[in-house]
This record gives structure tokens, sequence and C-alpha cells, in this order.
């Protein structure tokens, strides 16, 4: 598959079968992340790989939108260094798409879940601290989003995109 097939064949996976991923494969989705580009090249985002059930369980109470993570057989959280750098945001984001594109390359379901929240601070602080104090997390990182994974419990369709006119304009935004 190459990374084309890869964007194309991706989808938001949220029911799992209870096989577990092999090690050398998690290892390579952490790669994939480890190898993201960050802006200046600083280390402005960490991953911490979860794989005991009783984490993923308790990850999946983080918000109401992330009960998946319950089935799921790995999980991927992906904090953020404002400390270190003011694109910590946009290179955690980034790492997020690699994590997602190598998991499909390896036949592995993903879903996003959000943790940090931009427009609600006392929200995102919330949900931050919830995964924050199980996971030790330092509290200079922010806490971006944690992806799950697992292998596909079954193919689902690809949702009806808007049409591409809509979305993509050439030398100038047209109306």
């Amino acid at each position: 598959m190459n990374i084309f097939e890869a964007i194309q064949k991706r989808r938001e996976i949220t029911h799992y079968q209870q096989k577990p991923i092999a090690a050398e494969e998690l290892e390579q989705i952490v790669n994939a992340a480890y190898l993201a580009p960050a802006g200046n090249n600083l280390p402005s985002r960490e991953f911490i790989l979860v794989t005991k059930r009783e984490s993923l369980q308790y990850l999946s109470q983080a918000t109401p939108f992330v009960p998946w993570l319950a089935e799921a057989q790995a999980a991927i959280i992906i904090t953020g260094r404002p400390d270190i750098s003011k694109y910590w945001l946009q290179d955690s984001s980034i790492a997020s798409g690699f994590i997602w594109l190598s998991a499909v390359e390896l036949g592995i379901g993903a879903a996003f879940g959000a943790i940090y929240h931009s427009e609600d601070q006392e929200e995102s602080e919330r949900r931050e601290n919830y995964v924050r104090e199980h996971l030790q997390i330092p509290t200079d990182r922010r806490i971006v989003a944690i992806i799950g994974l697992g292998y596909p419990e079954k193919e689902p369709p690809a949702k009806a995109l808007l049409p591409r006119e809509s979305i993509v304009h050439y030398d100038k935004f047209n109306k």
C-alpha cells in the first residue's frame, strides 16, 4: 500500500477485534510518531503507548466521546510542550496523522479522541487532568489526544464528502 492508498482507505474505527497487536507493529506506529516533523525540530510533543486493559478502560471515560477505548488493544496519548515551542499543537496534530496512516498501512484500525479543548479551558483542564493523574504526566505537558488502536471488527464504508470544489481552491479563495 502506498501513502495515497492509506489516505483513501483510512476510516475511523471504533469497534475492534479482541486480537492483540504485535509489539513490533506497535513500535512501527510509535516510530512513525517519533519521525513526524516538528517546527524547528524541537521536541514539542511526546507519546505514551498504553496497552494495559485497565488503563484503556480508565481512559475510555476521559470524555463522553471515547467509550470505544475500552475495546481498543492499545492507545497512544499525544502530549504537547508549550514550554518548548509555540507550535506544540500543530506538531502534535501532524504526529497524529502519522500515527493514523501508519496504523492503516499495517491493517490496524484507529480512532482519534480529542482531549485538549481549545474553546473550553475548564473542560480541557478536566479532561487533561483525568488522563494526567492516571498516567503520571507532568503538569507542563498539554494532553492533546488519545488515538485508540485495534484490528477492525468490520470495515465501515467511506463517509460522504462535501464536493471537492467546495473545499479545494486554486490560486485564490473562490466563493
